[in-house]
């Protein structure tokens, strides 16, 4: 078992446990940077208790079964859950059958573990989240104090001038619990970035990246992860690449300059056509991406899955 550096910049992750979430965990694990000091899990993609056991599984194949889970909401806070297994899978994971973690489930839930960490730790703590935003707009409400101890939050949401991916006007994290999104933009985080499809439909794992993966034997926990969970997109979906929503989240906690961004005050429909639509409203404090150096990002996935040529492809 490993073990990360004591000294990196330490997070949360949030994650609703899907394909592009597993590869999340893999890129952040490879981080030197980075000390993941809890992941706490979402009803999003999948159901909770799905992406709770996919993340504890996730973790132990990259050797990471040191890192504590916590189970989150078992739902959006107005709404029943509306799911992405079309895209991800009945397991989430695209068919990728991953041993069974050891490791008990932290009993904590994961809203009260946000407010406890950030309690003890107050202007420490970066908060990556990468699925609905329920259990972060839980932990506002039951403790209003997070939005000043968590300095900076970086969230995968939202479609701001391009099209949704899960209707004509909503990305599907916000549009899964636009409630809970809709809290959080409000909220008073000092730094909040928001990470929508402007940005994340132009970073992809590319098929002639995946195949080399294939045909690898001396590939990686994290290289053999994404030949894993990459069957479902590539094979069973035929897709060109496999878009890296979350990743580019993880990688922009630990490198702000891999986006550039206008700072304006968000609002989320929360009925209607345009249920989960992001609308910018005027100038406000709400960082939101308008463009990414994707060859250095892609770089950096290409490292951390053991790809020989890092270059973009």
């Amino acid at each position: 078992m490993t073990t990360q550096r004591p000294n990196g910049l330490p997070v949360i992750l949030d994650v609703d446990t899907g394909i592009d979430d597993a590869l999340a965990l893999a890129y952040a694990v490879a981080q030197p940077g980075l000390d993941i000091v809890a992941v706490t899990t979402v009803a999003g993609n999948i159901d909770v208790y799905r992406a709770t056991g996919n993340t504890r599984n996730v973790l132990a194949f990259l050797g990471r079964e040191d890192v504590p889970v916590h189970r989150g909401a078992t739902r959006p806070l107005t709404r029943a859950q509306r799911g992405a297994s079309h895209v991800h899978g009945t397991d989430g994971l695209g068919g990728a059958d991953l041993p069974e973690s050891q490791r008990a489930i932290d009993v904590t839930p994961g809203p009260a573990t946000i407010v406890r960490l950030a309690r003890e730790r107050p202007g420490e703590l970066t908060l990556i989240a990468v699925g609905p935003l329920t259990n972060l707009a839980i932990a506002l409400n039951v403790e209003p104090r997070v939005a000043e101890w968590i300095p900076r939050v970086v969230v995968m949401g939202g479609a701001y001038h391009v099209p949704g991916n899960i209707t004509p006007h909503a990305e599907f994290n916000v549009w899964a619990d636009p409630e809970a999104a809709d809290q959080v933009c409000a909220a008073p985080f000092g730094d909040l970035m928001m990470l929508g499809l402007d940005v994340t439909m132009q970073v992809g794992l590319s098929r002639e990246v995946w195949a080399d993966l294939q045909q690898r034997t001396d590939r990686p926990a994290a290289g053999e992860l994404a030949v894993r969970v990459g069957r479902q997109t590539f094979v069973d979906a035929g897709m060109p690449q496999m878009y890296l929503h979350d990743p580019l989240a993880v990688a922009v906690a630990v490198d702000p300059t891999l986006v550039t961004s206008e700072t304006v005050r968000i609002s989320v429909t929360t009925s209607g056509e345009e249920d989960g639509r992001t609308v910018s409203v005027g100038p406000g404090p709400t960082q939101v991406a308008r463009g990414v150096d994707a060859d250095r990002f892609l770089a950096g996935v290409h490292r951390a899955l053991g790809v020989r040529d890092v270059t973009a492809q």
